[in-house]
């Protein structure tokens, strides 16, 4: 019942000085806005680039010579350089000599390329991938129509292409593409199959680009000077570390890795590669939240020194209402119930506006809509801890103005 006559006081003391109450919950406000808009924008970023990460099949893992993603320094990145390329020849050794893959494809992938048929063509910037029928399960790509070609196509070296959605709005917007013949930089290739769209990623296109046989690939660009990707899919999840660890030992005996020394290519998977991502934002949220924390001590000092005015100004108010019978313990609790409501509103107005401004930034940047539930709390308790500590002193301040000194008071 107290407790209850504390808050409607309060509440009617901050509805009568709004604009010192206004003030007050600016600075709240912008200090608890400024950690969940950017917490809000970095997990939204975050959420995006695990979904375009995610492009791997189930139990799905890769091969190749570089990492997937590498912040390392200069020193770290010419050591990668400077590894021998996987090779068609290993590739083959790893198809022959693994036991436990389901499925395994040999890629090779060449960007910057252009896409005619007739009088349409693309921009410059389509995929080329020489690979092998086992590409669509181990990416998550399924066929829309036609067909995936086959082992035999890939022996003959075939001038077929299964070609992505983005291809076939740019060259065939009112055509069957099935049958038809088009140029792939240079090269006339048949479509005998069209993969079913996957959009956009994080800004990024998952479907542009055409995949021909491998062994053709080869052939029109080369066997030196490139670095394969092997994609390898286990059976089973409870197979999945025995293949990795299969994988590693072929590719360590075909690559003549010594014993003892690194491996001389890159394993990663979904998982790894948003472990990579989570690792490197973190860093960004420690930094932001270093920032805000500034925002917000200044925020609780200001609400410290507005409480002390506010204590001044109601200084005969406090003698009166101990003169009647208010003990130190009420005054004390209705100045820091005051300080604690007005950071509670203050910090509601930020978490509304930084989750709507976080989101908004995220879906200019297309990535997810998220609510970032955990520093929401983080954020209302925060805002209770500064109503706490920074209005402790003025409500004792407050709690112990003697009644008659303060009856006096003009």
């Amino acid at each position: 019942m107290v407790i209850g006559e504390t808050i409607k006081l309060s509440v009617n003391t901050i509805r009568e000085n709004k604009l010192r109450a206004i003030l007050t919950l600016a600075g709240i406000t912008i200090g608890v806005f400024s950690i969940i808009a950017i917490m809000t924008l970095l997990d939204a970023l975050q959420a995006g680039i695990e979904g375009g990460l995610s492009q791997l099949g189930s139990n799905s893992f890769q091969v190749q010579k570089f990492p997937a993603m590498n912040f390392g320094d200069p020193h770290s990145q010419a050591k990668y350089r400077n590894r021998q390329d996987i090779t068609y020849e290993q590739g083959l050794r790893l198809i022959e000599k693994a036991t436990l893959p389901k499925y395994i494809s040999l890629e090779y992938w060449k960007g910057g390329k252009t896409f005619k048929y007739g009088q349409e063509a693309t921009n410059p910037n389509m995929q080329l991938c020489g690979g092998q029928p086992g590409f669509l399960p181990c990416n998550t790509y399924t066929i829309k129509s036609g067909r995936m070609f086959t082992d035999n196509e890939i022996s003959s070296s075939a001038n077929v292409t299964v070609i992505g959605m983005e291809v076939v709005n740019k060259l065939f917007p009112k055509l069957d593409p099935i049958g038809k013949k088009i140029i792939l930089d240079k090269n006339e290739f048949t479509v005998i199959g069209i993969l079913e769209g996957k959009g956009e990623s994080f800004g990024q296109s998952q479907d542009g680009f055409a995949i021909i046989p491998i062994t053709r690939m080869i052939e029109i660009y080369g066997s030196t000077r490139y670095s394969l990707n092997i994609a390898i899919q286990a059976p089973s999840k409870a197979a999945y570390d025995d293949t990795v660890e299969q994988v590693i030992s072929i590719m360590r005996i075909v690559r003549h890795d010594k014993p003892g020394e690194d491996n001389s290519f890159e394993i990663f998977s979904n998982e790894s590669l948003i472990n990579s991502v989570n690792s490197f934002t973190k860093y960004f949220k420690y930094g932001a939240g270093f920032i805000s924390f500034i925002a917000l001590l200044a925020a609780g000092i200001g609400i410290m020194n507005i409480m002390l005015v506010s204590v001044t100004e109601r200084t005969r108010e406090i003698g009166i209402r101990k003169a009647i019978g208010a003990k130190s313990s009420n005054i004390l609790t209705q100045f820091l119930v005051e300080a604690i409501i007005l950071c509670q509103i203050g910090g509601i107005a930020g978490i509304l506006l930084g989750v709507t401004a976080g989101n908004l930034l995220g879906l200019y940047l297309k990535s997810k809509v998220v609510v970032p539930i955990d520093w929401v709390i983080i954020g209302i308790v925060i805002c209770s801890i500064v109503g706490v500590v920074f209005g402790v002193y003025p409500a004792y301040k407050a709690a112990k103005l003697n009644p008659i000194d303060a009856l006096r008071y003009e």
